[in-house]
């Protein structure tokens, strides 16, 4: 691994925005109760097994399950391969999560595939991963799930149309706003929102589900029957396939984040991979008889009716008139309760995702400091939620969707295929896990078979995103790689970063060392 993957905090490239060039920031006085390292504050190991399962699950679940299921359908041609569709993509969702539960505990730091990439391949792949997630990913998944809270919380208050875009967008916002209170605060806060939006997100689906096997005892399961089940309404192509594929990978986005707050995780060795053997298939066991729930009371013909805005809206109102009658304003709730935490979800996890980012020196070193006292990465959450509320002003949110399944396909591969390199490279390096090999050749051909159909179904789609991607070459070369700036620019940042370490009250943390076999029972103290 290069260099990176053993420096402390303060170790950041001095290429960087406010590195090694620039004044050291200055630590204001510890407060009392945070969590003192030798020589200062760390992040807290607070996240059990419980809300690490939170984080997974809550991450996954938002609006996709709601989404999703007309581009399946409509791609796979059939409800039947629609189904395997589905099932397919928990497999390989789970052998990919397996290979990073490899990679999190090998290289034990908060980051996820940002900073494994960064390690392996290098300053410049690691900074191009950060900065499509910066740029489109993470702002443009928040917004989304913040503005499908507020559609759905004020859905009683227009029954028969689509609310104002301007209370939509004022209410995403304030949701924004609190749950980043939160998140600054206390990760106890956070991880208490998590777990219980997680459970009621679980609840709802599990009510779908249960609504959908009483249906079958009923005998309405029409469309569920071999033969019905793969008839046709458009021709099979495998480049629809491959679009398919993409979409359903759309609603497990997210089951990657536990690897962003490796740092923050009791006993990452044991929580980790045990999150993710727990989880995953909870998701995909949810997904597929929700899908099933819903053609019990649905025909493709209904499910394909809708518009992709509006498909969320859709899929509720009839599923829920169908079913539930005067209840069914359990539905909007349901899904308003799938979104609130995500959007939690997502801002915990992508603050770190900065945070490490600025601690490898691809950011500005502010955002990788802490409170004194909370423990918590506020500028890296105040940047986390400035970005999303960017996104917020913008009218293309739902444009930029279609890129995002590609992008972040690519760089699950190239994470991944680093797993690989790094076995070839360092072969004695300590792993408390260790897969077999195939398991990431298993999911680097599926990887494959995705991009070069996707690319051939949608060649403007995909080239676009790899046009945006590329735009982070010259910002590199000019903020990163850039050693010999001006004198004054260093000057200027570290005046700011002072100014907001005061107002902030921030200070960079200690960061605690990689663990190796010496010590790995080091955090069986802790209670997960």
């Amino acid at each position: 691994m290069s260099s990176s993957s053993s420096s402390g905090v303060g170790s950041s490239s001095s290429s960087s925005l406010g590195g090694a060039g620039a004044p050291q920031p200055r630590s204001p006085q510890t407060g009392a109760g945070a969590a003192a390292g030798p020589s200062g504050v760390t992040l807290k190991k607070q996240i059990g097994l419980l809300s690490a399962c939170a984080i997974i699950i809550g991450n996954i679940i938002g609006s996709g399950i709601f989404v999703s299921p007309k581009g399946v359908l409509e791609n796979a041609g059939s409800v039947g391969l629609a189904i395997i569709v589905w099932v397919s993509t928990g497999v390989v969702t789970a052998i990919g999560a397996i290979c990073y539960a490899e990679l999190g505990v090998t290289i034990p730091k908060s980051g996820g595939d940002y900073l494994y990439v960064n390690d392996i391949f290098g300053s410049l792949a690691g900074f191009l991963r950060l900065w499509i997630a910066v740029l489109i990913i993470i702002p443009t998944n928040q917004a989304v799930f913040a503005l499908t809270f507020s559609n759905y919380i004020l859905q009683p208050l227009f029954s028969s149309c689509l609310p104002p875009e301007s209370s939509t967008r004022l209410l995403a916002t304030a949701c924004l706003l609190f749950l980043t209170w939160v998140n600054c605060s206390s990760v106890r806060w956070a991880m208490y929102v998590q777990d219980i939006f997680t459970t009621g997100k679980l609840l709802a689906l599990v009510l779908i589900i249960i609504l959908g096997v009483v249906e079958v005892v009923k005998g309405h399961y029409y469309w569920l029957q071999p033969v019905k089940a793969f008839e046709t309404f458009r021709d099979y192509d495998v480049g629809h396939l491959a679009l398919a594929f993409l979409q359903g990978s759309f609603a497990f986005a997210g089951w990657n984040n536990l690897n962003y707050v490796t740092e923050e995780l009791v006993n990452p060795i044991r929580n980790l991979p045990y999150a993710i053997f727990i989880s995953i298939p909870v998701v995909t066991f949810v997904y597929v008889s929700a899908n099933l729930a819903y053609i019990t009371a649905m025909s493709p013909k209904e499910l394909l009716a809708s518009n992709t805005v509006a498909v969320v809206r859709k899929c509720s109102r009839t599923f829920g008139d169908k079913l539930l009658g005067v209840m069914s304003w359990i539905m909007p709730i349901s899904v308003a309760l799938s979104t609130f935490g995500g959007v939690n979800g997502s801002l915990f996890t992508s603050s770190r995702l900065f945070f490490s980012g600025a601690r490898e020196g691809h950011l500005p070193r502010l955002l990788a400091m802490i409170h004194v006292k909370n423990c918590t990465p506020i500028p890296a959450l105040l940047f986390t939620v400035s970005s999303t509320l960017l996104m917020l002003c913008t009218s293309d949110i739902y444009t930029l969707i279609n890129y995002l399944g590609f992008i972040s396909y690519l760089f699950y591969g190239i994470t991944i295929a680093g797993q690989i390199v790094l076995r070839i490279k360092e072969p004695d390096l300590y792993r408390p896990i260790k897969v077999n090999l195939m398991l990431p050749m298993i999911y680097l051909l599926f990887w494959a078979f995705l991009l070069v159909f996707s690319f051939y179904s949608e060649p403007v789609v995909c080239s676009t995103a790899v046009a945006i991607l590329m735009t982070g070459v010259p910002v590199y070369f000019l903020g990163v790689y850039w050693e010999n700036k001006p004198r004054c620019f260093y000057n200027a940042i570290g005046k700011i970063t002072h100014l907001c370490q005061k107002l902030c009250m921030v200070v960079c943390p200690v960061m605690v060392e990689s663990r190796g076999p010496q010590n790995q029972g080091a955090d069986d103290n802790y209670d997960s």
